[in-house]
């Protein structure tokens, strides 16, 4: 019966170590570029701003979804688009979708009524951008700035690039995602996205 040498056992956990070792590089380097991206404001003169959904309590938005709607409202009061389309649908049981919360909270902040579009049907990041897509085709909308949390960038513009939307990038200048843990979550599951999106592409 052959016996294994202590030389090859460590020959095969040297290998396992050097693949653990790659394998945690390329994490972390996914990692870094999405907290790269998230942190470029690419904002340019455009022709609307669409701000991707978030969680919504009744007619009031969460915390994280206001910081997107008010960072949405500063770009179009700074004339960087005349028109702001607010994406998301009904949560399960919601009286109210997130785009009416979104609109209903700009136009209490001072935006006029005809400069918003919004849609009501979305469900996730890629249902926001196609429902926006639907909108911009609709409405000779060509470039658009996204508007949405620093860690959530570079998958949405991963997307925008998928479904052929001209769109730069203006993260929330804050982030509502303050707790370590919570910052940690949020980064671990677009790392995870950013895995599956590049499997689903390979499929």
């Amino acid at each position: 019966m052959p016996v294994m040498t202590g030389k090859r056992r460590w020959g095969w956990f040297g290998w396992l170590w050097r693949l653990s070792l790659l394998l945690l590089a390329w994490l972390l380097g996914v990692a870094v570029h999405v907290i790269w991206v998230g942190h470029r404001d690419q904002a340019v003169p455009a022709d609307a701003i669409v701000v991707l959904g978030a969680a919504a309590y009744d007619a009031r938005p969460s915390p994280v979804f206001e910081e997107r709607i008010r960072h949405g409202v500063d770009l179009y009061r700074q004339g960087y688009a005349p028109k702001l389309i607010f994406t998301g649908g009904f949560g399960n049981g919601a009286r109210f979708a997130e785009s009416q919360v979104a609109r209903r909270y700009a136009e209490r902040h001072g935006v006029d009524a005809d400069a918003i579009l919004i849609e009501t049907v979305s469900r996730t990041t890629w249902g926001n951008l196609v429902e926006a897509r639907k909108l911009m085709r609709a409405n000779g909308i060509h470039r658009i700035i996204i508007v949405s949390d620093p860690l959530h960038m570079a998958r949405a513009l991963r997307l925008c690039r998928e479904l052929d939307i001209d769109a730069v990038a203006s993260a929330t200048p804050s982030t509502r995602f303050r707790s370590i843990r919570s910052s940690w979550r949020f980064l671990l599951q677009e790392v995870y996205f950013f895995h599956r999106d590049l499997l689903m592409q390979s499929t």
